[in-house]
């Protein structure tokens, strides 16, 4: 075929490789360096393989001579992608173990993705995303960019968005609301009699989401004073640390003196804050009551247990999971879209 790009493996590595037996997917796929799903695809669907890729598997196949042999060759799992912003250590943790086992149970591989919280252009992140050419898509991340958008919609690969919730989703949507959550722990320091509420909160969108909910909520309260026109706010940036929490204290008592609750964006934060707190001899809830997100394990065991905002990462993760297997097998989803909530969790520090 003419214009193909040469083949990686040279020829004295496939005939090595040959004396072995017939030559299989695999083998192809390691000369094209491309995967075995990506193979068969260009075998049974070549018009959904981008050019250059099918030229070059295509190369490989002749140079091998490889015999596609459909009734015994093993056909590739399926493969869902999932695009988070972090893997290890985070609240994510439920939402990647539900999507990873209940995806397992029906031989779908998962491959994680990790973004960051940075401003990674989004559309070559879509790109590096597409290019393993999967059979659906999990999106933790918020996608801004209204290229990235259209691509996935022109797309036809099953989308799922996580974690937050939109009146354009993009396909399904199993999440909760970030601004309910900023407004009801605003409603909560209220009820508790709270007069100098202060926020500590990530810069990431979702994060802010959250933050500004709160704001929002705290001017309609009539929350502040006549003599104070806002609240007191340290930004830091995600991923957030304990260490931002002890920090952001310092700043939130130099602005206020006098203040009496924080929301903090992540129960890290809030840890930071409460271990601030100790060391000033500020007593936690008597002085200053704080607020975390995300019920991480260790909460409950902080000193004093931390009041925190819950969310079932488990439960979104088995829903988007067992919707994305819906759709990859033919079967209408009955609720694409759906609303998880959450819950407020209170404890001594708050």
């Amino acid at each position: 075929m003419t214009g193909m790009p040469p083949p990686t493996t040279t020829p004295k590595d496939v005939r090595t490789r040959r004396t072995t037996g017939r030559v299989t997917l695999a083998d192809v796929a390691r000369v094209a360096q491309v995967s075995q799903q990506t193979i068969s695809r260009v075998l049974n669907t070549p018009e959904a393989v981008a050019l250059p890729t099918r030229n070059k598997v295509l190369a490989a196949i002749k140079l091998l001579g490889y015999l596609p042999l459909k009734t015994t060759e093993v056909q590739p799992k399926k493969l869902v992608a999932v695009l988070i912003p972090a893997i290890s250590g985070t609240i994510f943790d439920a939402l990647i173990q539900a999507l990873n086992t209940t995806l397992g149970l029906h031989g779908v591989q998962m491959v994680l993705n990790e973004s960051g919280y940075d401003d990674k252009d989004e559309d070559l992140l879509l790109e590096e995303l597409l290019q393993s050419q999967p059979d659906g898509i999990v999106l933790a991340r918020q996608m801004t960019s209204e290229t990235a958008l259209e691509r996935l919609r022109q797309s036809g690969v099953p989308v799922v968005e996580v974690w937050g919730t939109t009146p354009t989703p993009i396909d399904m949507l199993f999440g909760f609301s970030h601004e309910a959550i900023g407004e009801a722990v605003a409603h909560y320091f209220k009820a508790l009699g709270r007069r100098v509420p202060a926020l500590l909160s990530g810069d990431d969108p979702r994060t802010m989401q959250r933050a500004h909910g709160f704001l929002r909520s705290l001017k309609k309260l009539q929350f502040l004073s006549e003599n104070d026109t806002k609240p007191p706010v340290v930004w830091v940036s995600s991923p957030t640390s304990l260490g931002d929490g002890r920090a952001g204290l310092t700043q939130l008592l130099k602005q206020m003196p006098t203040l009496d609750c924080i929301f903090c964006s992540t129960d890290m934060i809030a840890m930071g804050v409460l271990i601030e707190a100790k060391s000033r001899g500020i007593k936690v809830p008597e002085d200053i009551a704080v607020f975390g997100f995300g019920d991480l394990p260790f909460t409950a065991d902080t000193d004093p247990p931390l009041s925190t905002v819950r969310v079932d990462g488990a439960a979104i993760g088995q829903r988007a999971a067992q919707a994305l297997i819906d759709r990859i097998e033919g079967r209408t989803v009955a609720r694409p879209i759906l609303d998880m909530g959450f819950n407020l969790i209170r404890r001594r520090s708050a």
